[in-house]
């Protein structure tokens, strides 16, 4: 007998993601994406390469106390699925909130590349 994992679809994987992001589990965010995925920034600058410096790059941002992201748009097209989100934060300035741009690349129900694109930070 074969022992097979469901896999989520990439928009389940996708939200999955964003509600561990929300509820600040890096157990449960990280379990999202491949062991080497990357993260860049919509330039092509790396931003994380593998878990371990994902992991030191969201540990920062976990811990703000008001860190908070709310899906204003969602698009699919084949393993890519495109978030505009606007992020609450903790800025060293103060509290604010910023559009973002993510996309990611889902393949074999894991996160494998990330692109992310910041809008202007809003103070409040």
């Amino acid at each position: 007998m074969t022992n097979t994992i469901q896999q989520l679809d990439p928009v389940q994987l996708i939200q999955q993601q964003l509600d561990a992001y929300n509820s600040k589990n890096i157990g449960a965010w990280l379990s999202c994406y491949h062991p080497d995925a990357v993260q860049l920034d919509f330039h092509g600058t790396v931003l994380a390469r593998g878990h371990d410096e994902m992991q030191q790059r969201i540990s920062l941002r976990f811990s703000e106390p008001d860190l908070h992201a709310k899906l204003l748009n969602r698009m699919v097209m084949g393993d890519w699925v495109i978030d505009h989100e606007l992020i609450q934060r903790n800025f060293p300035e103060g509290r604010g909130h910023v559009e973002m741009l993510c996309s990611y690349q889902v393949k074999q129900g894991l996160i494998v590349k990330a692109l992310f694109q910041l809008g202007e930070k809003v103070l409040l």
